[in-house]
């Protein structure tokens, strides 16, 4: 990720709504996936997803970087299960619809590749069409996601070895990029690599740091967050910097320091 500093986005227009475009839609049971699956959120609810949430096939999801985008679906075509005049519905990408190799794709294997697929939690199936279905067709397209609250920033680890989960992302609401600078550091912005999901890494060494990050949206567009963690931060702890904004442009008032968020991703 090149170093751009606070202009790497800044006159860049906010994320639109993509074209249209077809796909299948399944249902799991439960109300909602409360963990985060194959992006490694680890409460949905509580770090700012809710309870509209949907597993990928990996044509979507990309190896986990889609995840934190949001998508509008809407049942389409299928006038006997498709329950009309309901209203496209929001949901967001935080696992992976595995593929099953042992059954064809147009009979159980929905996630086998190259379908294009949404498994989708109960409720959000009903709101779209009848249970008895079972299998729909769609149509879907990428949305902004709005966010309440800033970028959260998990992290996790040990003393050797660093994982911090990037969740709550506005705009876009993936990412293909972050970067983390040790206060007081004479060493320039550093990139950390992406493990899979929301989860980045690195061997720098953090702990004991005051640090500040920097977020890529798939966008291309740029988010930093200066002095969000602490110095005497711990691991399983999460802080709240400065988010992109769905629409408009940004506030120039915004602060640029984090605060810590008690009990939102604690591990």
């Amino acid at each position: 990720m090149r170093h751009h500093g606070r202009r790497g986005g800044r006159h860049r227009p906010a994320f639109r709504a993509g074209p249209w475009k077809k796909a299948h839609a399944t249902f799991y049971e439960g109300n909602t996936r409360t963990y985060g699956g194959a992006c490694d959120y680890t409460d949905v609810v509580g770090e700012g997803y809710g309870m509209n949430t949907a597993a990928l096939s990996n044509a979507l999801f990309k190896d986990g970087r889609v995840c934190g985008a949001c998508f509008q679906i809407e049942c389409v075509d299928d006038p006997q299960w498709c329950k009309p005049g309901q209203p496209p519905l929001l949901v967001t990408a935080t696992d992976l619809c595995p593929p099953n190799p042992f059954q064809p794709s147009d009979n159980g294997g929905w996630c086998n590749p190259p379908r294009e697929h949404f498994d989708i939690a109960m409720p959000v199936f009903d709101h779209l069409a009848e249970f008895k279905a079972g299998i729909i067709p769609v149509q879907y397209r990428r949305v902004p996601c709005r966010k309440r609250g800033g970028i959260r920033f998990t992290m996790n680890g040990n003393q050797w070895f660093y994982e911090v989960i990037v969740s709550n992302v506005g705009g876009a609401g993936d990412i293909v990029g972050v970067q983390v600078k040790v206060d007081k550091s004479r060493l320039r912005w550093t990139s950390l690599d992406h493990d899979w999901g929301a989860t980045w890494k690195t061997g720098f060494p953090l702990q004991g740091k005051t640090l500040s990050f920097r977020v890529k949206s798939s966008d291309g567009r740029y988010m930093t967050s200066m002095h969000v963690v602490p110095s005497n931060w711990q691991f399983g702890q999460t802080f709240e910097g400065r988010n992109f904004k769905s629409g408009g442009r940004r506030r120039r008032n915004f602060k640029s320091g984090g605060r810590r968020r008690k009990g939102v991703g604690q591990l």
